[in-house]
Order: structure tokens, then sequence, then C-alpha cells
């Protein structure tokens, strides 16, 4: 009988401890915090120097990037860059060049990029009926000398 009582006085908790979940939660949110300004989002690309005049163009030119590695990457209008392959290259470029035949095209090829990888983005963009593509440099720097 002392054993029925005592379940009795004692109530089941139907409660769900959170506790647990917001501590893990503001973890991941630290982790999230510090380590999203460490994500390289663009590509870095080491454009050559030139004493070249600059184009001034009304349009938004077309840019086909070449890194270092050889990997392209297309940056049209307003859209951010992104890495592409050669057959979609020339399919997103015909496809742009056929609305847009007056837009530039330029290729910015990195300074320590394979000259035959620039050549071949050239190519691409050849074939895929762009009538005239230029290249991207920096301006010259003046460098002094002691």
């Amino acid at each position: 009988m002392q054993n029925l009582r005592s379940r009795k006085r004692r109530k089941l908790k139907a409660e769900i401890n959170v506790v647990p979940y917001i501590d893990v939660m503001l973890v991941l949110l630290i982790i999230f915090m510090v380590t999203a300004p460490l994500m390289n989002l663009g590509v870095d690309i080491e454009l050559p120097q030139s004493a070249a005049k600059s184009i001034q163009n009304d349009k938004e030119p077309a840019v086909v990037s070449v890194d270092r590695d050889g990997k392209l990457y297309l940056t049209m209008s307003s859209a951010p860059r992104e890495e592409i392959d050669a057959e979609a290259l020339k399919t997103k470029i015909a496809a742009f060049v056929r609305q847009n035949p007056q837009i530039p095209v330029y290729v910015a090829g990195d300074t320590s990029a394979d000259y035959g990888k620039i050549y071949q983005a050239m190519v691409l963009l050849q074939q895929a009926g762009v009538p005239k593509v230029g290249l991207m440099s920096q301006p010259l720097q003046a460098t002094r000398t002691r």
C-alpha cells in the first residue's frame, strides 16, 4: 500500500528540456560566424599590366576569366562570377551574343596562367559566334628606380 501512495505523489513530467539544444545552436552560430569571412568566394586573377588606353563602353561587358589553374569563369552583366566548363561557356555566350550583338566580350587571363588556356578560351568565344574579343589588363604602374 505504501508503494501505491508514492506513485500517486510523484507525477510524470511531460516537458522537453531545450537548454542543450540552445547550447548546440549557439555553438554552431559562433562557428558559422567565425568561418564565414574566411570563405573565399571570389577568384583572384592577377592581370598583366600594359600601357594601353582603357575602352569606354556604355554596356556592361561579358568577361571570361582564366585563373592560374586554367579554370574558366564567366561574369555577365550584373550576375555574379560563376565557374563554367567549355561547352556551357559556348552555349551561354552564343545565346547572350544573339540577344545582344553589340555587347563587348573580354578575356581576363591570370599572368601565371598557361597562354594556351587563354588562347583556348578565345577559340571557344569565336566558336560561339562572338565577333570581337578583347583582352583585359591592369593599368601599368609606375615603378621607381633608386
